[in-house]
């Protein structure tokens, strides 16, 4: 199943639609790391990410794992880890997935430049969470509770239409 997102700000899966929000400049095909936008096309899901710490489980049939102070998520497109998940305490340029904020609280990775990852093309593309809908860095994000209602409904094999 397809997972539509469009760019009037509507996440719409089988008979659920849900607010969301893009990119601060909207979705673009040549996406660019740093660049404010959300790729267009289709990508598969990856993992599920929560800190167990604010949520206690969710129901889901995606591979989950739990946000650790130490889990990051590489941005660095000189690395060849480069829009992966990594070690924090390896000293590396990255975005660090357990914050103080609650926007990290759940996310699902969207397999975006991910095999292979081309350097400066765009990394840490997630489905997040917003209290408040402003634009993102390019990532899209939903309301906890509509993100909890997705995950129970979701599974691996779906993929994700952006634009």
């Amino acid at each position: 199943m397809l997972i539509k997102i469009k760019k009037n700000g509507d996440l719409i899966f089988k008979k659920f639609r849900f607010r969301c929000v893009l990119g601060k400049l909207g979705i673009k095909k040549n996406k660019k790391e740093g660049d404010k936008t959300t790729p267009r096309g289709i990508f598969s899901l990856g993992k599920l990410y929560y800190r167990s710490d604010r949520i206690k489980k969710i129901e889901t049939r995606l591979k989950c794992k739990v946000i650790k102070k130490y889990v990051g998520w590489c941005n660095d497109p000189n690395d060849r880890k480069y829009n992966k998940e990594f070690d924090l305490n390896s000293k590396k340029k990255g975005e660090k997935l357990f914050r103080k904020d609650h926007k990290y609280d759940a996310l699902i990775a969207i397999n975006y430049n991910t095999n292979p990852a081309i350097p400066h093309r765009g990394s840490a593309i997630f489905l997040h969470l917003t209290q408040n809908y402003k634009p993102t860095a390019g990532c899209i994000a939903i309301s906890i509770k509509d993100f909890l209602t997705l995950a129970r409904y979701i599974k691996s094999s779906d993929k994700m239409k952006i634009g």
